[in-house]
């Protein structure tokens, strides 16, 4: 048994994993692509065209040799991490190598086009006549299915895998990685439609603070929920899904089954809400694309099926228009969407923060007399949102400080998100393996759902389309030139 680090604890564990992953992406500024050889599934109707290197550079490799390579890395950052821990590093190392290619398995099943292909153009370009339209992300409902069948039909397996499966420190690792992967979205979107950026901004801000409140009042005043319940799943209801609910959890310092099972219920709405809202766009909402786009942003929850929305939304929009004579500059709606899901991803670490205030000042504060100590915030305070922020800052302004940065960047940001996406799978694949359905129906995840269908249905998609249209009423899309 390896000895624990003193002093380091799970958060800490995740920023440094997420910085050496992000640190060796950013060599493409100087010339080196440290991270291209990334095992990165494409949408496919041929198994063997399943699985490329995300840089062309490491092309030679082919679909095996990337994914053992990809392999490799990752179970050596695991191996490091779990001696930190003081974890027997020989059973989680068997125990994660499981974990990683079953998780990777369901990645590439919800890549196949049957699942995955989402535009017109897709469905063209596979030769197929019909979709589910759930994007490669349905890789993460897989993966949390898959899980949830290991735990439930097989639970010597499961206790088993519980060795490895630490659902809190890779969704942790995979947000510190996702602050650089935002950022050169960021500063290409401000860059190129600056008016659009501070648009975007004012509508979260106005709805994220309604939206939070009455999600919050809900829970607690008419289903029951304790706190430690309320607030992660306003989060997750109300900002953006899975990695506000963590980083809520994380603050308010609640049970991990509270953040596994918000998390649960994001992934399966997402989807629902992937395969509705973007045809009611189109049909309602065909003379307005700007309000269209931004109720995506607005109201579907994750980053690939808000952006998935957007683009299906885009596309629908834009054939409606074409058949009319009006021919729109592309990418301007997705634009938009893109933006505002940006701004909400930012939103989570300000909100992390100030719940961890809150808590610590007026929820849980110390014995009668006693003055806030600003180290209590600071311990309760969930450290990978400032990993988050870090990374984002520093791919942020580098990007804005010369244009020479933005193409390398962006190729770097490009193999640093394969891995995000992978910590994310090990994310929803453990989550489903540690969860017992008759443990989570004893903790209310029937209650959960019905608070998140009366809410997300109820009022959070009509707010957003209300704010999306006070904001973006009358904004078009640039025409095509020529």
């Amino acid at each position: 048994m390896a000895q624990r680090i003193a002093g380091l604890s799970e958060d800490w564990l995740a920023v440094a994993v997420g910085f050496v992953i992000f640190f060796l992406s950013v060599g493409t500024l100087i010339g080196l692509d440290l991270l291209g050889f990334a095992a990165a599934p494409k949408t496919w109707i041929e198994l063997g065209k399943a699985v490329q290197p995300v840089s062309d550079a490491y092309a030679s490799l082919g679909a095996w040799g990337s994914l053992l390579i990809t392999f490799g890395f990752v179970l050596v950052l695991m191996l490091l991490a779990a001696m930190a821990l003081g974890v027997d590093v020989g059973k989680f190392a068997l125990r994660f190598t499981v974990i990683f290619w079953l998780s990777y398995l369901c990645w590439v099943l919800g890549n196949y086009a049957y699942i995955a292909a989402t535009t017109p153009a897709d469905l063209e370009k596979f030769g197929i006549g019909w979709s589910l339209k759930l994007t490669g992300e349905s890789g993460y409902l897989i993966a949390l299915l898959l899980g949830l069948l290991i735990a439930n039909a097989l639970p010597k397996l499961a206790n088993w895998l519980k060795e490895a499966a630490r659902p809190e420190f890779f969704i942790k690792t995979a947000i510190v990685v996702l602050g650089g992967t935002l950022g050169i979205k960021a500063a290409e979107q401000l860059g190129l439609a600056s008016s659009v950026a501070f648009r975007g901004l004012a509508a979260i801000i106005e709805a994220y603070l309604i939206y939070w409140a009455v999600v919050y009042f809900v829970a607690r005043k008419w289903f029951g929920f304790s706190r430690e319940w309320a607030a992660p799943l306003a989060s997750g209801i109300s900002i953006c899904g899975v990695s506000a609910a963590i980083a809520t959890a994380a603050a308010i310092r609640a049970r991990p089954m509270v953040a596994v099972m918000v998390s649960s219920l994001v992934v399966v709405f997402a989807m629902v809400e992937l395969l509705i809202l973007p045809f009611l766009a189109a049909t309602f909402l065909a003379q307005e694309p700007m309000v269209a786009a931004a109720w995506m942003g607005l109201a579907v929850k994750t980053d690939g099926a808000a952006v998935a929305s957007g683009a299906i939304t885009e596309a629908l929009v834009y054939a409606d228009a074409a058949a009319r004579g009006v021919v729109y500059d592309k990418g301007w709606m997705l634009g938009v969407t893109t933006t505002i899901k940006i701004f909400i991803d930012i939103f989570i670490g300000i909100w992390a923060f100030l719940l961890a205030y809150l808590w610590t000042r007026y929820i849980e504060p110390r014995q009668a007399g006693d003055k806030l100590v600003f180290g209590e915030i600071w311990e309760r305070f969930p450290k990978f949102v400032l990993g988050f922020i870090a990374t984002f800052l520093i791919v942020f302004l580098v990007a804005l400080a010369g244009a020479d940065y933005a193409k390398p960047l962006s190729a770097g940001m490009n193999e640093a998100n394969v891995f995000r996406q992978l910590f994310f799978l090990f994310t929803f694949f453990t989550i489903g393996v540690l969860a017992d359905l008759r443990q989570l129906w004893q903790e209310g995840i029937g209650r959960l759902a019905a608070v998140y269908v009366l809410c997300l249905f109820g009022f959070v998609i009509w707010v957003g389309l209300i704010i999306s249209w006070i904001f973006f009423h009358g904004v078009q899309p640039p025409l095509a030139s020529g």
